[in-house]
Protein backbone atom coordinates (compact mmCIF):
# COMPACT_ATOMS: atom_id res chain seq x y z
CA UNK A 1 0.00 0.00 0.00
CA UNK A 2 1.49 3.50 -0.61
CA UNK A 3 1.97 5.94 1.78
CA UNK A 4 -0.98 8.07 2.61
CA UNK A 5 -1.96 11.35 4.63
CA UNK A 6 -1.92 8.85 8.07
CA UNK A 7 1.71 8.41 7.88
CA UNK A 8 4.01 11.43 7.94
CA UNK A 9 7.94 11.51 6.66
CA UNK A 10 9.95 14.35 8.04
CA UNK A 11 11.39 14.62 4.73
CA UNK A 12 8.04 16.11 3.70
CA UNK A 13 8.38 19.37 5.99
CA UNK A 14 11.86 20.02 4.14
CA UNK A 15 10.11 19.42 0.46
CA UNK A 16 7.54 22.08 1.96
CA UNK A 17 10.07 24.40 2.92
CA UNK A 18 12.17 24.15 -0.83
CA UNK A 19 9.05 24.75 -2.39
CA UNK A 20 7.46 27.61 -0.46
CA UNK A 21 7.86 31.86 -0.85
CA UNK A 22 9.99 33.44 1.28
CA UNK A 23 7.09 34.49 3.69
CA UNK A 24 5.96 31.16 3.93
CA UNK A 25 9.69 30.01 4.70
CA UNK A 26 9.36 31.86 7.90
CA UNK A 27 6.38 30.46 9.16
CA UNK A 28 6.77 27.23 8.10
CA UNK A 29 10.29 26.88 10.04
CA UNK A 30 8.29 28.19 12.74
CA UNK A 31 5.21 27.31 14.82
CA UNK A 32 3.13 27.25 11.59
CA UNK A 33 4.29 23.71 10.36
CA UNK A 34 2.72 21.73 13.32
CA UNK A 35 -0.66 22.59 11.13
CA UNK A 36 0.90 21.62 7.95
CA UNK A 37 0.68 18.10 8.85
CA UNK A 38 -2.51 16.52 8.68
CA UNK A 39 -1.76 13.27 10.51
CA UNK A 40 -1.83 15.87 13.61
CA UNK A 41 -5.53 16.14 12.32
CA UNK A 42 -6.16 12.14 13.00
CA UNK A 43 -7.95 10.93 16.47
CA UNK A 44 -5.06 9.55 18.15
CA UNK A 45 -1.95 10.38 20.62
CA UNK A 46 -3.52 12.82 23.36
CA UNK A 47 -0.64 15.12 22.78
CA UNK A 48 -1.38 15.39 19.14
CA UNK A 49 -4.98 16.82 20.35
CA UNK A 50 -3.42 20.42 21.28
CA UNK A 51 -1.91 21.09 17.80
CA UNK A 52 -5.45 19.53 16.17
CA UNK A 53 -7.01 22.22 18.03
CA UNK A 54 -4.26 24.94 17.05
CA UNK A 55 -5.02 24.58 13.51
CA UNK A 56 -8.66 24.38 14.17
CA UNK A 57 -8.48 27.84 15.66
CA UNK A 58 -6.93 29.22 12.30
CA UNK A 59 -9.15 27.45 10.11
CA UNK A 60 -11.99 29.29 11.99
CA UNK A 61 -10.25 33.04 11.21
CA UNK A 62 -11.09 32.72 7.82
CA UNK A 63 -14.04 34.22 7.03
CA UNK A 64 -14.00 33.53 2.88
CA UNK A 65 -14.10 30.39 1.42
CA UNK A 66 -14.36 31.69 -2.03
CA UNK A 67 -10.96 34.03 -1.83
CA UNK A 68 -8.30 31.00 -1.93
CA UNK A 69 -5.48 33.97 -2.92
CA UNK A 70 -3.88 33.98 0.88
CA UNK A 71 -3.63 32.25 4.02
CA UNK A 72 -3.05 33.30 7.59
CA UNK A 73 -0.39 32.76 10.19
CA UNK A 74 -1.08 32.05 13.73
CA UNK A 75 -1.76 35.76 14.43
CA UNK A 76 -4.40 36.15 11.66
CA UNK A 77 -1.98 38.47 9.40
CA UNK A 78 -2.95 37.36 5.98
CA UNK A 79 -0.21 36.23 3.22
CA UNK A 80 -0.86 35.96 -0.54
CA UNK A 81 -0.58 32.61 -2.18
CA UNK A 82 2.23 32.86 -4.69
CA UNK A 83 3.53 29.37 -4.80
CA UNK A 84 2.43 26.09 -4.21
CA UNK A 85 4.29 25.90 -0.68
CA UNK A 86 2.16 29.09 0.37
CA UNK A 87 -1.28 26.83 -0.42
CA UNK A 88 0.17 24.06 1.11
CA UNK A 89 -0.63 26.17 4.64
CA UNK A 90 -4.01 27.25 3.39
CA UNK A 91 -4.69 23.90 2.64
CA UNK A 92 -3.47 22.55 5.48
CA UNK A 93 -6.24 25.05 7.50
CA UNK A 94 -8.61 24.19 5.04
CA UNK A 95 -8.39 20.37 6.28
CA UNK A 96 -8.75 21.82 9.82
CA UNK A 97 -11.48 23.08 9.17
CA UNK A 98 -13.13 19.89 7.55
CA UNK A 99 -12.30 18.11 10.48
CA UNK A 100 -13.78 20.64 12.87
CA UNK A 101 -17.03 19.67 11.42
CA UNK A 102 -16.92 16.29 10.94
CA UNK A 103 -13.96 15.23 13.56
CA UNK A 104 -10.75 13.84 12.70
CA UNK A 105 -10.15 11.16 11.09
CA UNK A 106 -9.52 7.27 12.46
CA UNK A 107 -5.53 6.87 13.87
CA UNK A 108 -3.97 3.44 12.15
CA UNK A 109 -5.30 1.22 15.12
CA UNK A 110 -8.74 1.31 13.29
CA UNK A 111 -7.13 -0.47 10.34
CA UNK A 112 -7.50 -4.18 10.96
CA UNK A 113 -7.01 -6.80 8.44
CA UNK A 114 -10.20 -6.82 5.72
CA UNK A 115 -10.67 -10.51 5.65
CA UNK A 116 -12.74 -10.70 2.65
CA UNK A 117 -15.31 -12.81 2.63
CA UNK A 118 -16.79 -13.55 -1.11
CA UNK A 119 -20.76 -14.03 -0.69
CA UNK A 120 -22.18 -14.81 -4.32
CA UNK A 121 -21.45 -14.40 -7.88
CA UNK A 122 -22.49 -13.83 -10.89
CA UNK A 123 -21.35 -13.86 -14.25
CA UNK A 124 -22.22 -10.32 -15.52
CA UNK A 125 -21.31 -9.35 -19.66
CA UNK A 126 -17.59 -10.17 -19.54
CA UNK A 127 -16.90 -9.90 -16.01
CA UNK A 128 -17.82 -11.59 -12.39
CA UNK A 129 -20.31 -9.63 -10.19
CA UNK A 130 -19.06 -10.64 -6.63
CA UNK A 131 -21.17 -9.49 -3.42
CA UNK A 132 -18.89 -9.07 -1.06
CA UNK A 133 -18.15 -8.43 3.18
CA UNK A 134 -14.69 -6.83 4.83
CA UNK A 135 -13.83 -5.61 7.60
CA UNK A 136 -13.59 -1.90 7.66
CA UNK A 137 -12.50 -1.63 11.73
CA UNK A 138 -12.94 -3.36 14.82
CA UNK A 139 -16.27 -4.81 14.92
CA UNK A 140 -17.52 -3.13 11.75
CA UNK A 141 -18.34 -4.70 8.33
CA UNK A 142 -19.15 -3.65 5.16
CA UNK A 143 -20.76 -4.90 2.03
CA UNK A 144 -20.28 -3.87 -1.18
CA UNK A 145 -20.43 -5.24 -5.15
CA UNK A 146 -16.58 -6.25 -6.88
CA UNK A 147 -16.92 -6.37 -10.24
CA UNK A 148 -14.11 -8.25 -11.84
CA UNK A 149 -13.40 -9.54 -15.31
CA UNK A 150 -13.60 -13.13 -16.12
CA UNK A 151 -9.98 -13.21 -17.74
CA UNK A 152 -7.28 -10.83 -17.93
CA UNK A 153 -3.69 -10.78 -18.60
CA UNK A 154 -2.98 -7.68 -17.03
CA UNK A 155 -3.56 -5.10 -14.18
CA UNK A 156 -6.03 -3.01 -14.85
CA UNK A 157 -7.47 0.47 -13.20
CA UNK A 158 -10.26 0.51 -10.77
CA UNK A 159 -13.15 2.75 -9.91
CA UNK A 160 -14.57 3.44 -6.74
CA UNK A 161 -18.66 3.58 -7.13
CA UNK A 162 -20.34 5.49 -4.43
CA UNK A 163 -24.06 5.21 -4.05
CA UNK A 164 -26.56 8.00 -4.04
CA UNK A 165 -28.97 8.81 -1.08
CA UNK A 166 -30.81 4.69 -1.62
CA UNK A 167 -32.11 2.43 1.81
CA UNK A 168 -31.19 -0.29 -0.30
CA UNK A 169 -27.61 0.74 -0.74
CA UNK A 170 -25.20 -0.28 -3.05
CA UNK A 171 -27.47 -2.48 -5.27
CA UNK A 172 -28.20 0.38 -7.24
CA UNK A 173 -24.92 1.18 -8.12
CA UNK A 174 -24.64 -2.15 -9.10
CA UNK A 175 -27.29 -2.28 -11.80
CA UNK A 176 -29.60 -4.87 -9.17
CA UNK A 177 -31.94 -2.62 -8.44
CA UNK A 178 -32.98 1.16 -8.79
CA UNK A 179 -32.58 3.47 -11.66
CA UNK A 180 -30.13 2.03 -14.42
CA UNK A 181 -28.95 5.56 -15.61
CA UNK A 182 -27.34 5.10 -11.59
CA UNK A 183 -25.57 1.62 -12.74
CA UNK A 184 -22.36 3.16 -13.04
CA UNK A 185 -20.39 0.09 -11.33
CA UNK A 186 -21.86 -2.29 -13.83
CA UNK A 187 -21.29 0.35 -16.52
CA UNK A 188 -17.68 0.94 -15.62
CA UNK A 189 -16.99 -2.40 -15.67
CA UNK A 190 -18.06 -3.30 -19.08
CA UNK A 191 -15.57 -0.42 -20.20
CA UNK A 192 -12.51 -2.16 -18.58
CA UNK A 193 -12.29 -1.51 -15.13
CA UNK A 194 -12.45 -3.20 -11.62
CA UNK A 195 -15.39 -1.43 -9.76
CA UNK A 196 -16.41 -1.75 -6.52
CA UNK A 197 -19.69 -0.32 -5.11
CA UNK A 198 -20.22 -0.30 -1.41
CA UNK A 199 -22.79 0.03 1.15
CA UNK A 200 -22.81 3.84 2.87
CA UNK A 201 -23.35 3.65 6.51
CA UNK A 202 -26.56 2.95 7.94
CA UNK A 203 -27.73 2.12 4.19
CA UNK A 204 -28.42 -1.15 2.44
CA UNK A 205 -26.99 -3.94 4.89
CA UNK A 206 -24.53 -1.59 7.06
CA UNK A 207 -25.46 -1.83 10.52
CA UNK A 208 -23.50 1.21 11.93
CA UNK A 209 -25.38 2.48 14.80
CA UNK A 210 -25.05 6.40 14.44
CA UNK A 211 -25.80 7.05 17.99
CA UNK A 212 -22.05 5.86 18.99
CA UNK A 213 -20.61 9.36 19.15
CA UNK A 214 -18.24 8.60 20.55
CA UNK A 215 -16.97 6.48 17.46
CA UNK A 216 -16.98 9.62 14.70
CA UNK A 217 -17.85 13.12 15.43
CA UNK A 218 -20.14 12.44 11.92
CA UNK A 219 -21.49 9.92 9.42
CA UNK A 220 -19.47 11.55 6.95
CA UNK A 221 -16.27 10.75 8.70
CA UNK A 222 -17.31 6.95 9.24
CA UNK A 223 -18.06 7.25 5.10
CA UNK A 224 -14.75 8.58 4.54
CA UNK A 225 -12.56 6.17 6.19
CA UNK A 226 -15.16 2.99 5.02
CA UNK A 227 -14.11 4.28 1.36
CA UNK A 228 -10.30 4.32 2.92
CA UNK A 229 -10.66 0.91 3.70
CA UNK A 230 -12.67 0.01 0.11
CA UNK A 231 -9.01 1.68 -1.63
CA UNK A 232 -7.11 -0.73 0.94
CA UNK A 233 -9.46 -3.36 -1.08
CA UNK A 234 -8.78 -2.50 -4.76
CA UNK A 235 -4.99 -2.21 -4.25
CA UNK A 236 -5.04 -5.41 -2.58
CA UNK A 237 -6.08 -7.04 -5.42
CA UNK A 238 -3.41 -8.68 -7.98
CA UNK A 239 -6.12 -7.27 -10.93
CA UNK A 240 -5.41 -3.87 -9.66
CA UNK A 241 -3.14 -1.64 -10.77
CA UNK A 242 -2.91 0.39 -7.42
CA UNK A 243 -1.29 3.66 -8.83
CA UNK A 244 -4.72 3.92 -11.19
CA UNK A 245 -8.22 4.26 -9.16
CA UNK A 246 -10.83 6.91 -9.80
CA UNK A 247 -14.11 7.47 -7.93
CA UNK A 248 -17.11 8.69 -8.90
CA UNK A 249 -20.63 9.20 -7.26
CA UNK A 250 -23.89 10.91 -7.73
CA UNK A 251 -25.55 13.19 -4.81
CA UNK A 252 -24.64 11.76 -1.73
CA UNK A 253 -21.94 9.84 -3.95
CA UNK A 254 -20.94 12.93 -5.04
CA UNK A 255 -20.26 15.09 -2.55
CA UNK A 256 -18.94 11.55 -0.88
CA UNK A 257 -16.23 11.23 -3.67
CA UNK A 258 -15.22 14.99 -3.01
CA UNK A 259 -14.66 14.73 0.90
CA UNK A 260 -13.01 11.50 0.80
CA UNK A 261 -10.67 12.56 -2.13
CA UNK A 262 -9.98 15.22 0.40
CA UNK A 263 -7.76 13.26 2.40
CA UNK A 264 -7.28 10.82 -0.01
CA UNK A 265 -3.57 11.04 -2.08
CA UNK A 266 -4.41 7.39 -4.01
CA UNK A 267 -7.60 8.88 -5.23
CA UNK A 268 -6.37 9.88 -8.72
CA UNK A 269 -9.38 10.91 -10.66
CA UNK A 270 -12.33 12.64 -9.40
CA UNK A 271 -15.96 12.67 -10.77
CA UNK A 272 -18.74 14.47 -8.71
CA UNK A 273 -22.48 14.06 -10.47
CA UNK A 274 -25.44 16.40 -8.98
CA UNK A 275 -22.80 16.25 -5.33
CA UNK A 276 -22.91 20.05 -4.02
CA UNK A 277 -23.01 23.44 -4.04
CA UNK A 278 -21.76 26.71 -1.85
CA UNK A 279 -23.42 26.33 1.68
CA UNK A 280 -24.29 30.06 0.78
CA UNK A 281 -26.55 28.83 -1.59
CA UNK A 282 -28.05 25.75 -0.45
CA UNK A 283 -30.38 24.79 2.51
CA UNK A 284 -27.35 24.42 5.43
CA UNK A 285 -29.48 22.33 8.05
CA UNK A 286 -30.36 19.82 5.15
CA UNK A 287 -26.48 18.65 5.72
CA UNK A 288 -26.72 18.20 9.37
CA UNK A 289 -28.45 14.72 9.77
CA UNK A 290 -26.82 12.04 11.75
CA UNK A 291 -25.27 10.33 8.52
CA UNK A 292 -23.91 14.10 7.70
CA UNK A 293 -22.70 16.63 9.95
CA UNK A 294 -24.07 16.99 12.86
CA UNK A 295 -21.44 19.44 14.13
CA UNK A 296 -23.10 21.93 11.57
CA UNK A 297 -25.88 23.12 13.37
CA UNK A 298 -24.36 22.03 16.88
CA UNK A 299 -20.97 23.91 16.92
CA UNK A 300 -21.58 26.64 14.04
CA UNK A 301 -25.66 27.07 14.14
CA UNK A 302 -26.58 26.35 10.87
CA UNK A 303 -25.21 29.50 9.52
CA UNK A 304 -22.49 29.36 5.96
CA UNK A 305 -20.50 32.29 7.47
CA UNK A 306 -19.98 30.29 10.20
CA UNK A 307 -18.59 27.25 8.88
CA UNK A 308 -14.83 27.31 8.54
CA UNK A 309 -14.79 25.63 5.27
CA UNK A 310 -16.58 25.75 1.84
CA UNK A 311 -16.76 23.15 -1.36
CA UNK A 312 -14.11 26.29 -3.21
CA UNK A 313 -11.77 24.90 -0.70
CA UNK A 314 -12.71 21.36 -0.68
CA UNK A 315 -12.35 21.52 -5.04
CA UNK A 316 -9.02 23.34 -4.56
CA UNK A 317 -7.39 20.15 -2.09
CA UNK A 318 -7.58 17.89 -5.18
CA UNK A 319 -4.94 19.47 -7.21
CA UNK A 320 -3.25 18.71 -9.06
CA UNK A 321 -5.46 15.33 -9.57
CA UNK A 322 -7.96 15.64 -12.20
CA UNK A 323 -11.61 16.65 -11.13
CA UNK A 324 -14.90 16.59 -12.94
CA UNK A 325 -17.86 18.18 -11.48
CA UNK A 326 -21.53 17.57 -13.44
CA UNK A 327 -23.95 20.46 -12.03
CA UNK A 328 -27.74 20.54 -13.85
CA UNK A 329 -29.13 24.19 -14.09
CA UNK A 330 -32.53 22.39 -13.22
CA UNK A 331 -31.17 20.48 -10.13
CA UNK A 332 -33.70 21.26 -7.12
CA UNK A 333 -30.97 20.06 -4.35
CA UNK A 334 -27.72 22.10 -5.46
CA UNK A 335 -27.93 25.46 -7.51
CA UNK A 336 -25.34 24.99 -10.36
CA UNK A 337 -24.39 28.64 -10.23
CA UNK A 338 -22.76 27.69 -6.44
CA UNK A 339 -20.88 25.07 -8.49
CA UNK A 340 -19.81 27.73 -10.92
CA UNK A 341 -18.52 29.88 -8.05
CA UNK A 342 -16.35 27.35 -6.73
CA UNK A 343 -14.82 25.91 -9.76
CA UNK A 344 -13.87 29.44 -10.58
CA UNK A 345 -12.22 30.10 -7.07
CA UNK A 346 -10.38 26.79 -7.16
CA UNK A 347 -8.93 27.19 -10.91
CA UNK A 348 -6.22 29.74 -9.71
CA UNK A 349 -4.60 26.45 -7.36
CA UNK A 350 -4.71 24.46 -10.48
CA UNK A 351 -2.60 26.99 -12.03
CA UNK A 352 -0.01 26.95 -9.30
CA UNK A 353 0.20 23.64 -10.66
CA UNK A 354 0.09 24.23 -14.21
CA UNK A 355 -2.99 21.52 -14.32
CA UNK A 356 -5.97 24.28 -15.11
CA UNK A 357 -7.00 21.76 -18.02
CA UNK A 358 -7.72 19.09 -15.60
CA UNK A 359 -10.35 21.17 -13.75
CA UNK A 360 -13.44 20.79 -15.65
CA UNK A 361 -17.45 21.22 -14.93
CA UNK A 362 -20.30 21.02 -17.40
CA UNK A 363 -24.28 22.40 -17.00
CA UNK A 364 -26.57 20.38 -18.71
CA UNK A 365 -29.88 21.61 -18.93
CA UNK A 366 -31.30 18.54 -17.49
CA UNK A 367 -32.70 17.86 -13.38
CA UNK A 368 -31.01 16.25 -10.27
CA UNK A 369 -30.32 12.50 -12.33
CA UNK A 370 -27.75 10.85 -14.12
CA UNK A 371 -28.80 10.79 -17.71
CA UNK A 372 -26.81 9.54 -20.91
CA UNK A 373 -24.83 12.60 -22.00
CA UNK A 374 -23.84 13.39 -18.57
CA UNK A 375 -22.40 9.68 -17.81
CA UNK A 376 -20.69 9.21 -21.52
CA UNK A 377 -18.79 12.78 -20.36
CA UNK A 378 -17.74 11.15 -16.82
CA UNK A 379 -16.82 8.17 -18.19
CA UNK A 380 -15.03 9.42 -21.01
CA UNK A 381 -13.16 11.82 -18.39
CA UNK A 382 -12.01 8.61 -16.20
CA UNK A 383 -10.75 6.94 -19.44
CA UNK A 384 -8.61 10.17 -20.22
CA UNK A 385 -6.54 9.27 -17.05
CA UNK A 386 -7.09 6.38 -15.83
CA UNK A 387 -6.41 4.32 -18.62
CA UNK A 388 -2.52 4.49 -21.06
Amino acid sequence: MTRSNLQFDPRDQQTLLQQTCFVGKRLLAGMLVVCLVEPLLSADPPDRAGLRKAAEQISRLYRDHVRLDYFLDTSGQQHPVTCRGDWQIRRAHVMAGLTHVTGPLPGPTRRVPLKIEYLEQKPIDKNVRHKIRYQSEPGDQVVAYLFVPRQTTTRLPAVLCLQQTNREGSVEAAGIRGAPDLAYARHLAQRGYVTLAPDYPGFGESQWDFSRPQDYGSGTMKAIWDNMRAIDLLQSLPVVDPDRIGVIGHSLGGHNAMFTAAWEPRLQVIVSNCGFTRFHKDDVPSWTGPRYMPRIATRFQNSADRIPWDFPEIIATFAPRPFLAIAPQRDSDFDYQGVQDSIAAARPIYQLYGKSHRLKAHYPDTPHAFPAAARALAYTFLDQYLKP
